[in-house]
């Protein structure tokens, strides 16, 4: 495949990460420890979560499961085309999930971070094994972020071309100026400082001063330091201590033992290994939610889809975020969104859930 430079780098993040056109979708991924239902406190056997999660992923989902390093079971959502119609998917899904799990003698449970034991990684992908490389040359955090937290995700169409409540460029905006309303209302375990504590390169959001959001992140993206590096069945996937992306395109070499020059598909996985608070992947993906226990994965959701599905409530959600303290700007988001609810014909019992939180759970 051929060789890129940096301006080709540019233009393929660029293109790829920010996909336009008119919102209209949203998604979730909810994340869940397998646990013993009669012994939660210990971890289960690797071969029998392994087996468990073989076969609840043979199951008829609408959506997609994947398990993370440290056994955690994601659930990825399809697009749907609206909050009650990824409500109803999801539910049947989870559904399917939790009898799976049953069967094999676990329960999912939602929780930030697990609290009660050292993180212990179940799986033994190559790209784990770097990744977990990577990070211990700075602290334990990366082990305990890949291995002990757990969060949702919502996900967002990134807009169109033009400025407004549908503008890529509002809507990224927006996203990054909600995200520490979501994690004060939704983070209430130590996962928050557990990502502080990561390589701020590839966790901490890009520069937001700039009319030019695909640039920012671009470079953002070229100047995070690689954390892992494909190669060949067997082979490991360490990455060279330090060195960025831009330095692998300018330099032509991983090192003077390895002389290969990164191609787009180098480059499309880079961007898999990056973790900044709102990710742009053609859609926006916001990450800074802790898993939360039960169904109540679905306030939140509600919530961020209300906010940025409706006209009105975008331009209420800027002016609630101006608002301090936080509460009082939390308070106006929630409000902001019950009367969305009401204007896209939300399940009554969804929008009960969010007022009821609203009343009744803020910190």
């Amino acid at each position: 495949m051929t060789h890129i430079t940096v301006d080709d780098a540019v233009e393929y993040i660029s293109g790829i990460c920010f996909k336009t056109g008119p919102p209209s979708r949203v998604g979730v991924e909810l994340e869940w420890f397998p646990r013993d239902a009669r012994r939660p406190g210990r971890l289960p056997e690797r071969d029998r979560l392994l087996r468990a999660f073989t076969e609840a992923a043979a199951l008829p989902l609408s959506g997609a499961l994947t398990m993370e390093p440290g056994g955690q079971w994601e659930l990825s959502s399809s697009p749907a085309v609206s909050v009650r119609d990824l409500i109803a998917a999801t539910d049947r899904d989870l559904a399917l999930l939790r009898r799976s799990a049953a069967e094999a003698g676990l329960e999912l449970v939602g929780i930030g971070r697990e609290p009660g034991h050292p993180p212990r990684r179940v799986l033994d992908d190559p790209r784990y094994v770097a990744m977990e490389r990577f990070f211990d040359r700075d602290n334990g955090s990366g082990r305990v972020m890949m291995c002990s937290t757990a969060s949702i995700q919502v996900n967002v169409d990134a807009g169109t071309e033009h400025d407004g409540p549908v503008g890529y460029r509002p809507r990224w905006r927006l996203a990054h100026q909600l995200s520490p309303v979501l994690t004060w209302l939704f983070c209430r375990s130590g996962r928050p400082a557990v990502w502080a504590a990561l390589d701020p390169g590839r966790t901490a959001a890009p520069p937001l001063d700039t009319p030019d959001p695909r640039a920012a992140y671009a470079h953002y993206a070229l100047d995070a330091k690689l954390l892992c590096v494909r190669r060949p069945d067997g082979a490991d996937w360490t990455a060279p201590p330090g060195l960025t992306f831009r330095d692998w395109i300018t330099g032509g070499a991983l090192d003077p033992g390895e002389p290969r020059a990164p191609t787009l598909d180098d480059l499309a996985y880079h961007l898999t290994t990056l973790f900044p608070p709102v990710r742009p992947r053609g859609h926006l993906e916001l990450r800074v939610l802790d898993a939360l226990p039960g169904d109540l994965w679905r306030v939140p959701t509600a919530l961020v889809t209300a906010l940025f599905h409706d006209a009105r409530a975008f331009d209420d959600t800027r002016a609630a975020l101006e608002l301090t303290p936080i509460r009082k700007a939390a308070t106006a988001c929630f409000d902001a969104a019950l009367s969305a609810l009401r204007r896209m014909d939300a399940p009554e019992s969804l929008t009960a859930e969010v007022a009821r939180y609203a009343e009744e759970d803020l910190p």
